[in-house]
């Protein structure tokens, strides 16, 4: 199947990261030049574009500065021929409180994080990306949620509820988007086996989730890249607006 992204610019943010990496190898497998974003980690950055081909290059940003994703974006547009599609993944990672009945009294500043990095952030980033790729009349945003988000867990209100706010950011997103041809999805992962879940979930916790599952099989981060990758890219002609989960039937 061709996908139509031989030439195409991605913009991966996050793309050091474990899933990242693996979803920027897999734009340039289908050969589309990918911009690896990073904040801090540039020689990680640079070396992942190098080794990626297809011309692409690595470019920072501060998802903590508006100004400087501005930036970003206006220099992939002027300087790289424009940004065909968004994969925001840079985000704060989820973090389980250790009192899980404690929800009730959390600070604000232990929460508002939470819902400034993996909402809001993204927000900002698909809003600069977003009017070039209407006024081209082509692109694809897909952004990435949890299952958390559906199927929720003790502890993790705030990521929960922040990561399930992008499925109804898309439902209407989706409106102002698709009549100029740009279609925006979101995929949803199950526990993925990156190689911080690997690290930090032992064996029997693993086993656990599989037996949960109907596959008995839990996802592979090259899983959540191919559905990304497909969603963001030519042969995908009119699925927008939808979550997709990616959990062996969880």
């Amino acid at each position: 199947m061709d996908l139509g992204l031989s030439g195409r610019t991605v913009l991966v943010t996050g793309a050091t990261g474990d899933l990242g990496t693996v979803v920027a190898r897999a734009f340039a497998e289908a050969g589309a030049r990918v911009v690896t974003g990073y904040n801090t980690n540039r020689e990680a950055a640079e070396r992942l574009a190098e080794e990626l081909g297809n011309g692409s290059f690595a470019i920072r940003y501060s998802l903590d500065d508006p100004d400087s994703v501005a930036a970003a974006v206006t220099e992939i547009e002027r300087s790289h021929g424009g940004l065909d599609v968004l994969v925001p993944l840079a985000a704060r990672l989820s973090g389980r409180r250790p009192d899980a009945d404690s929800f009730a009294t959390a600070p604000p500043e232990e929460w508002v994080p939470f819902v400034e990095d993996n909402l809001l952030r993204t927000l900002r980033t698909v809003q600069l990306a977003l009017p070039a790729m209407r006024e081209r009349g082509w692109g694809r945003i897909v952004l990435v949620s949890s299952h958390l988000a559906r199927n929720g867990r003790a502890g993790m209100e705030f990521y929960g509820a922040a990561k399930a706010a992008l499925h109804g950011f898309t439902r209407s997103l989706m409106w102002d988007a698709g009549a100029s041809g740009v279609l925006v999805n979101v995929v949803c992962p199950g526990v993925t086996l990156t190689e911080r879940v690997r690290a930090r979930m032992p064996e029997q916790a693993r086993e656990a989730e599989r037996a949960a599952t109907p596959s008995r099989t839990l996802t592979r981060p090259e899983d959540v890249a191919n559905l990304i990758v497909f969603l963001a890219s030519a042969a995908n002609g009119n699925i927008t607006g939808e979550t997709i989960t990616v959990a062996g039937g969880r």
